[in-house]
């Protein structure tokens, strides 16, 4: 299966080189468009165990490679050399070759997070420190990280419809943003792309989020698509994860949960084996069969697993199929976030 996945690979890694502006592509909004599948970057600077900046270097350019664009940062990832990441990565690449979105929204004092921040004029201030990090002229879609209780939604849209106006940013985004909040925003001025967590094992936004999104055109970009790596079958128990990695504090990884989520893990397998793909293609397919409005940014910082998430765009699954898996985030067990996580979550 090994050999057939490579050769499956190298087939579309060649597709992409001969016919790069025509692959897979999709549109957020009124007018962003992006490659079906985004890289998240977070993992490039710590989070996740010790980051390689040389390797995450060589993802990022093997991302554009092979025609994924859509590359996602934020302030706060560091904070602060994410961005810088990017920046240095892309100094030498045409500017309109690639789509990059950055977050504005939380507070940060002696690089640690101490609560969020969405008044208008630190919203600015944000701006103007990611445009420099990135050195780039304007933001392609410029998120609110979280959204701040204390600031009025139509305030901080007001805010991003000046710099959208001045040209900073082209388009903005909400994160983990109610149906209300998004309605409210979207009266000032469209909303481009919600940004929330949704994978085979958190369907939570489905009921109430997607017939909003879907309503208004507004395109939507899963983080975690992949259960945090979870969902790809490599990590066999808690115990392959490094001290400082974030995921020791999320309920799903706790011991108990951990064991009885892997029967999400096994099931995913066994439709990999069938379909001659790895688990994570199938995790990720299932995402981009649920609409065509919607790309999954699964973060790596390994150029491997760049390509194995690229050709999980090829991938296709059947009704049977999807309705198998569509089954599966009933076995889930425990809370895709920690308390103070979900306190940060509008709801």
């Amino acid at each position: 299966m090994v050999t057939e996945n490579l050769s499956i690979m190298k087939k579309i890694i060649t597709d992409i080189k001969q016919e790069k502006n025509n692959i897979l592509r999709r549109t957020l909004g009124q007018n962003l468009k992006v490659s079906a599948i985004g890289l998240g970057c977070i993992g490039m600077s710590g989070g996740y165990g010790m980051p390689d900046e040389a390797e995450s270097i060589r993802a990022i350019r093997a991302a554009l490679d092979l025609g994924i664009d859509f590359l996602d940062t934020a302030e706060m990832y560091g904070p602060f050399v994410n961005e810088e990441l990017l920046g240095k990565t892309l100094k030498d690449v045409p500017r309109d070759s690639v789509v990059i979105a950055t977050k504005f929204g939380f507070k940060l004092e002696n690089e640690q997070v101490q609560g969020v921040d969405s008044r208008p004029a630190h919203i600015r201030e944000v701006c103007e420190a990611s445009l420099k990090r990135l050195d780039t002229d304007y933001i392609d879609l410029f998120y609110q990280h979280r959204v701040d209780p204390q600031v009025p939604i139509e305030d901080v849209v007001g805010a991003l419809k000046e710099l959208i106006d001045a040209g900073k940013i082209r388009h903005y985004g909400l994160s983990e943003a109610s149906a209300e909040t998004i309605r409210k925003a979207y009266a000032v001025h469209p909303v481009a792309a919600l940004q929330s967590e949704y994978s085979l094992w958190e369907r939570g936004i489905e009921k109430e989020i997607f017939p909003v999104l879907s309503e208004l055109s507004i395109g939507f970009v899963p983080y975690s698509p992949l259960g945090r790596g979870f969902l790809t079958g490599k990590i066999k128990s808690i115990e392959d994860l490094e001290e400082t990695d974030v995921r020791h504090t999320i309920p799903f990884f706790e011991a108990d949960n951990f064991d009885k989520n892997l029967r999400i893990v096994e099931r995913v397998q066994q439709i990999a084996q069938a379909k001659k793909a790895t688990p994570g293609q199938i995790a990720l397919a299932w995402i981009l069969h649920k609409g065509e409005n919607i790309v999954p940014i699964p973060g790596t910082t390994r150029e491997k697993h760049l390509r194995e998430n690229a050709a999980s765009a090829f991938v296709k699954l059947s009704n049977e199929e999807m309705s198998q898996l569509d089954q599966l985030s009933s076995l889930t067990a425990g809370e895709r976030k920690n308390p103070e996580g979900m306190k940060l979550v509008d709801v």
